[in-house]
């Protein structure tokens, strides 16, 4: 088997072989065919239908596997080997599609996060049934009518989630800095910049919660900060006047690990890594 693998692996290895070892006996060298970006068609296609999921998962992540195969994989039986098309490359409109309509509510959170998404895909995942779905669409969405659209989403989590997005308006973000919810006030002013009125106002704010989070947040101003040194709740004056830059106490909004699944493991999702 080791020197069908390494032939597997070899880039000097003709199409032909390859179509004959994806055949082979051993998942760990099908495997090894599924990852090769230069494996031909007639090979990739029957690894689709490999027994062994690893196999099919490498296929999906595989960006040379065609858009028929990669319709194929979405809808596999195996969460992984539907997960790993949401990060393929070559995913295109009609696969989106398809995960658009899915159960498989995670796979829906994958589609809210990529960054080119279809308008009519994103308006349908506007109403989507899950908040969750909703909030990973409202975090990562370059639409600004989706963004108008979420802002008046009845759901916490959601708004929280746009409270988080870099790319609001200066007037979405002061409709956020008085949203009702004080989870919602926290999360903006630790996510993103806001201007100088929005700041004095949330800088008097009633919840602790929202002054304490003024206090922490990397993207507010020293003189906000300042302000904040006198505050009549002792912890939020002392997280003031100790807080130093570049400490780590804000939330950063990391890029999504589409599909991503840690080396070893069969539990979790794709989610798991980000929260």
């Amino acid at each position: 088997m080791d020197a069908r693998l390494a032939l597997a692996q070899d880039p000097t290895t003709t199409q032909l072989t390859l179509i004959d070892l994806a055949s082979d006996p051993s998942a760990v060298v099908r495997k090894a065919v599924a990852t090769r970006t230069d494996a031909p068609a007639q090979a990739l296609r029957p690894l689709t239908r490999d027994h062994d999921r690893h196999v099919r998962e490498a296929v999906a992540r595989n960006p040379s596997t065609s858009i028929a195969n990669l319709l194929r994989l979405v809808r596999d039986a195996d969460r992984w080997v539907r997960w790993a098309v949401a990060g393929n490359p070559a995913c295109d409109a009609s696969v989106r599609r398809v995960m658009a309509e899915t159960p498989d509510k995670e796979l829906r959170g994958l589609l809210a996060e990529t960054r080119e998404l279809e308008p009519e895909l994103a308006a349908r995942l506007v109403e989507d049934v899950s908040p969750e779905v909703r909030e990973r669409l409202a975090t990562h969405t370059h639409d600004p009518d989706v963004i108008t659209a979420l802002l008046a989403d009845r759901t916490v989590r959601v708004r929280k989630g746009v409270a988080r997005n870099p790319r609001t308006t200066a007037a979405q973000r002061r409709a956020l800095a008085q949203d009702p919810v004080v989870d919602v006030r926290a999360a903006l002013v630790l996510a993103v910049e806001l201007d100088e009125a929005d700041l004095r106002r949330l800088v008097d704010d009633r919840s602790v919660q929202v002054r304490m989070a003024l206090a922490t947040s990397e993207v507010v101003p020293p003189h906000i900060r300042q302000a904040l040194a006198d505050d009549p709740d002792e912890m939020v004056a002392n997280a003031a006047r100790e807080f130093r830059p570049g400490s780590g106490t804000s939330p950063v909004v990391r890029a999504p690990r589409v599909g991503h699944r840690a080396s070893g493991t069969g539990r979790g999702r794709p989610g798991d890594a980000r929260r």
